[in-house]
C-alpha cells in the first residue's frame, strides 16, 4: 500500500493552489486524519484514510482512494478522493435594504441624503415626541 505526504496528496488532489498553502493549512491544525488533529505536514496518507478539514469556510469529509503521482486537471484529482462532504449549510437571506431607489434614479442628490440622514437618525433616536 503507497503512503504519501499530506501536503503534497493535498496539493495533488486539488483542495489548495500550492504546496506552501497546504503546509499552512495542515500547521494550523484544520487538518484531521482519521479523526485525529495532525499538524505535520509529513504525515502520510494512503488509500483508506479519511481526511476532515475546513477550507474557505465549508467542511470537507474526503476518503483517500489513490495517492495520485501529479497535480493533474481537475478530472483527474476529483478521482483520488471520495467525498463524504455534508451538503452546505443554506445561507440566510439578508434583509431588504431600508432606503431603494427606482431603478435607473440615478445618484442620490444633496437634498435627498440630508433626508436620508435625517430619517437614519429619528430611528436612532427612536419615535419622536413632537
Amino acid at each position: 500500500m503507497e503512503r504519501q505526504r499530506l501536503d503534497k496528496w493535498l496539493f495533488f488532489a486539488r483542495a489548495v493552489k500550492s504546496r506552501s498553502l497546504a503546509q499552512k493549512l495542515i500547521e494550523t491544525g484544520v487538518v484531521r486524519v482519521n479523526s485525529e488533529r495532525t499538524q505535520r505536514t509529513d504525515h502520510r496518507v494512503g488509500p483508506g484514510d479519511v481526511l476532515t478539514m475546513t477550507v474557505h469556510t465549508r467542511l470537507l469529509v474526503w476518503r483517500i482512494l489513490d495517492p495520485g503521482t501529479r497535480r493533474g486537471p481537475a478530472s483527474e484529482a476529483a478521482g483520488l478522493y471520495e467525498d463524504l462532504s455534508p451538503p452546505p449549510v443554506p445561507r440566510k437571506t439578508q434583509p431588504p435594504a431600508v432606503a431603494q431607489r427606482e431603478p435607473g434614479a440615478g445618484r442620490p442628490t444633496k437634498r435627498d441624503r440630508r433626508n436620508i440622514d435625517r430619517l437614519r437618525s429619528l430611528e436612532d433616536d427612536g419615535p419622536a415626541l413632537d
